[in-house]
């Protein structure tokens, strides 16, 4: 058994398969509605959309705090006192999830805390790869593991294509100008995890479909993505055909497997029902 302990926030969206596979421990991130707060993923994330349906407004997300932390941190040294905790943290400049750790691991040498300048199915994805590794290298030493997620992090892309913009648009993450435009235009803006913030790349025009397999073409060249499998994750309920269609079109680029992953509450709150995208690792 490997001498770490792998922790991720619930904003991760990390598959329960792999987190009782590889023993990692969450923390949670939270959500609220109005004055209600609420441990995110302790809900479904249908609650988001017919809560906004509702109400017209978005709930609110939050980062875990310092306690979430100090609970988890605690309860995983009392029971493996000998293994050193490896927190491979939500992007930094998104939430106070890092900061958070970093309070929480004051003055304990068996807490590493990394930002992995990650979101959502992208941070399951490389706490996925370091698991694995971790797997493999049981024994690695400390520095040796810190190089290697950095690199990781390095080597890692996100883009996705927001399923329902008026999310978006509710959540000030465009404007209204922006908004009717690409409405009018048909337009659907690609956004991309670039050193832990939330850009906009480019616009695709036409369906979600059409703009998704473009995605996937274009993405995986651009970024000259390793071909040993393609992530994707989607938003709210799968789209059968995408879901073929989009795994068709990850042969026809080479990719060997597919996997999917479903955005959890905190990333759904902003993009909407609906939303698809890819994850991969940049070849070295």
């Amino acid at each position: 058994m490997s001498k770490y302990i792998i922790v991720a926030e619930t904003g991760a969206d990390i598959p329960a398969e792999i987190v009782n596979k590889y023993g990692i421990k969450i923390v949670p991130m939270h959500v609220s509605f109005g004055t209600e707060t609420k441990d995110d993923m302790t809900f479904p994330v249908s609650d988001i959309f017919d809560y906004y349906h509702k109400t017209g407004t978005l709930p609110k997300t939050a980062g875990s705090t310092p306690g979430d932390f100090e609970i988890v941190f605690d309860e995983i040294h009392e029971q493996y006192p000998d293994k050193h905790i490896l927190h491979l943290a939500y992007s930094a400049i998104t939430t106070c999830s890092y900061q958070s750790a970093v309070i929480a691991a004051d003055g304990l040498d068996y807490i590493t805390s990394i930002d992995t300048k990650c979101v959502s199915a992208g941070q399951a994805f490389l706490v996925l790869t370091v698991a694995e590794w971790l797997e493999k290298n049981p024994d690695a030493p400390l520095d040796v593991v810190i190089e290697m997620v950095n690199d990781l992090i390095n080597r890692i892309h996100m883009g996705f294509i927001p399923g329902d913009l008026v999310y978006l648009k509710a959540g000030g993450r465009v404007s209204n100008a922006a908004y009717m435009g690409a409405k009018i235009l048909n337009l659907s803006p690609v956004i991309e995890i670039v050193d832990g913030k939330l850009m906009s790349a480019k616009k695709y025009r036409g369906s979600i479909m059409t703009s998704g397999i473009k995605l996937i073409k274009e993405f995986s060249e651009t970024h000259h993505l390793m071909k040993d499998r393609a992530i994707f994750v989607y938003s709210g309920d799968m789209n059968p055909a995408l879901k073929e269609k989009a795994e068709n079109t990850a042969k026809e680029c080479g990719f060997e497997s597919c996997m999917w992953i479903q955005a959890g509450c905190v990333v759904s709150t902003h993009s909407g029902p609906g939303a698809f995208g890819i994850i991969g690792f940049s070849e070295k």
